[in-house]
């Protein structure tokens, strides 16, 4: 590396990826946002830990606060570069998880930095009609 702020690249991320100090940083930090410790992931997020780091199903932090109902969070991340429309491994998105566990701050959150209710299988707006949430078919402009 030719500088401390640069990131590894090639083997070299492959091995820092790997290194158990860096995966127990990550569990720890996944763990933060699945319970809501906003402050706490705004803190790791802003010395450095990426805002849409994914775990071994590909759930973000913005997904495992959404899917939570921590809409801090959500909004930490997402003022942090946080990806609101990230899928994880199943094809689903952090807005149809907030609109299937009914959590309606989050979906407020989410919409607001332009999460699109038409990604993620099933999409936001198939979880809300399957659930017959007619006022969140409203608020994505379908009914």
């Amino acid at each position: 590396m030719s500088d401390a702020n640069s990131e590894p690249e090639g083997p070299e991320a492959i091995e820092h990826a790997h290194d158990p100090e860096v995966l127990q940083l990550a569990a720890k930090v996944f763990d933060l946002a699945r319970h809501g410790d906003t402050d706490t992931v705004a803190a790791y997020v802003d010395a450095g830990v990426p805002a849409n780091l994914t775990n071994d199903k590909g759930d973000s932090l913005v997904m495992l606060a959404a899917y939570h109902g921590h809409g801090s969070t959500v909004e930490a991340l997402l003022q942090r570069g946080g990806d609101p429309d990230r899928t994880n491994d199943r094809g689903q998105s952090p807005l149809a998880g907030a609109v299937f566990k009914g959590e309606d701050e989050v979906v407020k959150v989410l919409l607001a930095h332009g999460a699109d209710p038409s990604k993620g299988t099933p999409s936001a707006i198939e979880t809300a009609r399957m659930f017959q949430k007619t006022e969140l078919l409203r608020q994505f402009g379908v009914e």
